[in-house]
């Protein structure tokens, strides 16, 4: 649930229009990493992602918990903001804003999910990402802050902890831990129509204690620890190789951008291991290369255009 000035207008069957980067260009700061899943894919050389906005062989780890429908929804807190979090940031072309206080909030779209293949792995908000937790990722909402979500299909609520970033597709609002996505009913679906709602400080005293057993004190929620085997590879040092590349996203936060790449990495099949990150100029970007030339450039920068559903950044340097 990583982040320009460089921004390509990409649409229909236009190529990506390529852009000069000649040096550590002064930009916007940005932060936060998102977790992160293409659209339906048109391209399977880029993704490997099934219709439904899942992966088939994503889903519940080796040794998940012997009663999912034990475990809670998030306990409402009132909480810091995340210090980095909800800086502004850019992903795939796209800039978002986050929202920089807790206030009323409703939306409706559509949900996707996220399981096993990002279990693991660094959110936003710096906590590994646990699949079997009840937190879920937004592109603007504040990190931390809570949300009750809706399944309008089958009328089915949780209640849930904004601690990532994304989904970044024009068709979904956000993405729900596997658990979640399991307690509302969509599992096999893999996307879902739902309408969620912040959760307000003046809120959360009354719903905690009304979702915790009587006995039982009120508590910080619990972030398990990573079980699977899912971390990714350190980040290698970029040295400003020359060539092609295009860019994924931004951040004023290496963190952020380490966190972009490996979800990108498990999204982009073998072209993932092009994915480096070019540190001038004060900016973290994520970006995809290098190539010889241009035209190389410009076919991947197409491929990812049309895989998910946003603008591709194409620069030389």
């Amino acid at each position: 649930m990583v982040l320009l000035s460089l921004l390509l207008a990409a649409c229909g069957s236009q190529p990506p229009r390529l852009v000069i980067d000649h040096s550590a260009s002064p930009a916007p700061a940005v932060s936060p990493a998102p977790t992160f899943r293409p659209a339906s894919p048109k391209a399977p050389s880029v993704v490997t992602k099934q219709g439904g906005g899942y992966y088939k062989d994503d889903g519940p780890g080796d040794n998940p918990p012997e009663n999912i429908d034990a475990i809670p929804d998030a306990i409402p807190r009132d909480e810091p903001l995340h210090r980095f979090a909800n800086k502004a940031y850019s992903v795939l072309g796209k800039d978002y804003v986050p929202l920089n206080q807790r206030t009323a909030y409703k939306e409706t779209g559509i949900a996707s999910w996220y399981g096993r293949k990002f279990h693991g792995q660094k959110t936003s908000s710096g906590e590994p990402y646990d699949m079997y937790g009840m937190t879920a990722a937004h592109p603007t909402l504040p990190i931390p802050s809570y949300v009750r979500v809706t399944n309008q299909r089958n009328g089915k609520s949780v209640i849930l902890r904004v601690n990532d970033r994304g989904p970044f597709h024009a068709d979904r609002v956000i993405d729900l831990s596997w658990t979640a996505a399991y307690k509302l009913g969509y599992l096999e679906q893999g996307s879902t129509q739902v309408e969620l709602e912040s959760i307000l400080p003046k809120q959360a005293t009354a719903i905690a204690i009304s979702t915790v057993p009587r006995g039982e004190p009120v508590t910080q929620p619990i972030i398990r620890s990573a079980s699977l085997n899912t971390a990714a590879a350190p980040l290698p040092e970029m040295h400003r190789t020359q060539g092609y590349f295009i860019q994924i996203g931004a951040f004023g936060n290496r963190d952020n951008a380490e966190a972009l790449r490996a979800h990108m990495a498990r999204e982009l099949g073998a072209l993932g291991d092009k994915l480096v990150i070019d540190t001038a100029g004060g900016l973290f970007r994520v970006q995809l290369g290098p190539w010889a030339d241009a035209a190389a450039a410009q076919q991947a920068g197409s491929q990812v255009r049309e895989s998910f559903g946003m603008n591709a950044i194409a620069v030389q340097r």
